[in-house]
């Protein structure tokens, strides 16, 4: 056995047995196990990312590597760097101050790197690389392993979550074209321009996967993936149109890149991934969600498709009339000032549009507090929202188009700016006080 296949060999083997060792032996229950998958799927496409800006840097490379190689990175290496940052210590440090974590995983490169040669060469600043890969990789994904593990973060665990797969659904489409196509060739001659054109297409259709992940930490209090689910049936937002909205997000988005790049390969990978999901993943979460949710699921899934979006939205409180195991589903309500003569307008406008499962209310008529925006109360016991959020929430009450758009407002950074200019244009906060009650009679 050479010294090429043994280091290649070892590096893959050595973590990997050493994982499913403690797996076996500890035998992690269902949020250990979603940490340490998370952890070892945020690390996929972030050491790519770094082995990627580290070929440019100087900082490493693996020209003396035979075979085996994506992007000039040895695959064995690969997934072994990522057992080792990602789902090793995920399993079995999740309890050491992440500092020590990132200091151990430190001294073991500094110890092994050097000896790699011939396979991995390495550059004057490798030490300056191995902290960028700390800081992109080892922090990030062991944050995710952790906030999963203990159930707190939720909102930052689930913008993980989302960063990660996207990466990865990266990873895959660079898989299609490299496979099949052997090199980049038809990409690389195409203009600039177009690139920067074809990139914001592509972001077009994973704003419906971002809002639907969205969702599910908002009103469900959980995130998309199957061991870190949501506490609550989510039938609100995208859901209200498609059942699977992150799933056509991908497919979508697969599909615009491979028009725009003129690289089919790119949407057949697109239809390999939501086969799967929609296969062994759909299947199981159908079981998972049935058995958990009862009777309310089972009408949700009869009334909305899989891929096919309907036209109008899908609301418990409009649909206990025909389905008896909805009974009860309380309609929401938007509470509109009825002195403001801008917010008058937008009601006739919502009225005219026979909104489902909304009612508009008052916002003098609040029951509980004095209103200063635009408010909207699910109706379901969830949290309320305000402003543009309020907006896009009563918008996802009318039609698939308008609630595109209502989507669109509620996005992370679309929402902050569509206040700020709706503050700028005059829709600012304005205190609407609550009418006095009546005394109750004794």
């Amino acid at each position: 056995m050479t010294w090429e296949t043994l280091v290649r060999t070892g590096g893959l083997l050595l973590p990997v047995l050493v994982f499913w060792g403690l797996w076996a032996w500890r035998r992690p229950d269902a949020r250990a196990r979603a940490a340490a998958m998370l952890a070892f799927c945020w690390h996929v496409p972030a050491l790519l990312l770094v082995h990627e800006v580290a070929l440019r840097a100087g900082w490493w490379g693996f020209e003396a590597a035979d075979g085996g190689l994506f992007r000039g990175l040895p695959v064995d290496l690969w997934i072994g760097w990522a057992t080792l940052w990602g789902a090793l210590p995920a399993l079995a440090l999740a309890r050491m101050p992440l500092v020590a974590v990132a200091g151990l995983a430190l001294l073991v490169d500094l110890a092994l790197m050097p000896l790699c040669a011939p396979v991995v060469r390495l550059g004057p600043g490798w030490l300056l690389g191995e902290a960028v890969a700390v800081a992109v990789a080892l922090v990030p994904g062991q944050l995710l392993a952790r906030w999963t593990l203990d159930d707190r973060r939720l909102l930052a665990r689930a913008t993980l979550q989302a960063i990660g797969f996207g990466g990865l659904t990266v990873v895959v489409a660079l898989c299609a074209v490299e496979l099949v196509r052997g090199d980049w060739s038809g990409v690389r001659a195409l203009p600039g321009w177009w690139l920067v054109v074809a990139a914001q297409l592509v972001l077009a259709p994973l704003g419906l996967g971002v809002s639907a992940a969205q969702e599910f930490a908002r009103r469900g209090g959980g995130t998309p993936f199957p061991l870190d689910p949501p506490r609550r049936l989510v039938t609100s937002g995208a859901y209200a149109y498609v059942a699977n909205p992150m799933q056509v997000s991908v497919l979508l988005a697969f599909v615009v890149a491979a028009a725009a790049l003129r690289e089919p390969w790119v949407a057949a990978a697109g239809v390999v991934v939501v086969a799967f999901g929609a296969g062994v993943a759909g299947w199981s979460e159908d079981r998972d969600l049935a058995a958990r949710f009862g009777p309310p699921w089972r009408a949700y899934r009869a009334s909305v498709r899989r891929w096919l979006p309907r036209w109008r939205p899908f609301h418990p409180a409009a649909a206990q009339a025909v389905i008896p195991a909805l009974a009860g589903a309380r309609p929401a309500l938007l509470y509109v000032a009825e002195g403001c003569a801008p917010c008058s307008g937008l009601r006739a406008f919502l009225e005219l549009r026979g909104p489902v499962g909304l009612v508009l209310v008052a916002a003098e008529d609040h029951p509980a507090r004095d209103l200063e925006r635009l408010t909207y109360d699910p109706g379901d016991g969830g949290p309320e929202e305000s402003g543009v959020h309020a907006l896009g929430r009563a918008l996802e009450h009318l039609h698939l188009g308008w609630a595109t758009l209502g989507l669109a407002l509620r996005l992370p950074v679309t929402s902050a700016l569509a206040q700020v200019l709706a503050d700028a244009c005059g829709g600012g906060p304005r205190r609407v006080e609550r009418r006095a009650r009546p005394a109750p009679d004794c």
